[in-house]
């Protein structure tokens, strides 16, 4: 921050307001302070049958890899309706978004995905803006090497694994940092 979003002075300074315990962005003008927060991921994992809906990315990060439908929570919206949203605007898709189904922290990136599982309302979908190809996957046609993020494929193995059960708890974790190798692209999705 370069200037103050209250009064427009540019008096920014990184210290621990009085009454705190960790250091924040302060307003030396104004006193303001200037929170930095998690965002927050909401989406998707939608069912039809005993397949999931995957979309294939059409953006960065991650261009040409397969993703649940998810971003980030809009101000003023709900996770349910955010993850209903989201899986909209990627995939074309109606849902009717059932349980929080994982919680899952990204500390070192300060993200934190929340994913819903749910049920596709008919089978009207495909690309939206933001992704290339949608499609449904059985479990053993899952592209696991083409998963764009960590998350996505725990929340998959998860769902696959509680489906074998016949059990669906909520799961909360967070994942530790990890470099990403490089995708194999050479070869079809």
């Amino acid at each position: 921050m370069k200037f103050c979003s209250d009064c427009g002075a540019a008096a920014i300074a990184w210290r621990v307001p009085d009454g705190d315990n960790a250091p924040r962005e302060v307003c030396g003008a104004c006193g303001a302070i200037h929170y930095r927060n998690p965002k927050v991921v909401v989406g998707c994992l939608p069912e039809w049958d005993d397949r999931v809906l995957l979309c294939r990315r059409a953006i960065e990060p991650r261009l040409g890899l397969w993703t649940l439908p998810a971003g980030f929570l809009e101000n003023g919206e709900t996770l349910a309706a955010g993850a209903a949203r989201e899986t909209l605007e990627e995939a074309s898709a109606r849902v009717e978004v059932g349980d929080l189904y994982t919680v899952i922290s990204l500390p070192q990136i300060s993200q934190i995905y929340m994913m819903f599982r749910a049920r596709l309302v008919d089978r009207d979908f495909g690309p939206g803006p933001e992704s290339l190809e949608v499609r449904l996957f059985h479990e053993d046609e899952i592209p696991w090497e083409r998963i764009a993020f960590r998350t996505i494929a725990r929340t998959l193995r998860t769902h696959f694994l509680d489906r074998r059960r016949g059990t669906w708890p909520l799961h909360v974790s967070s994942l530790e940092r990890r470099a990403y190798p490089a995708p194999d692209l050479s070869g079809a999705a």
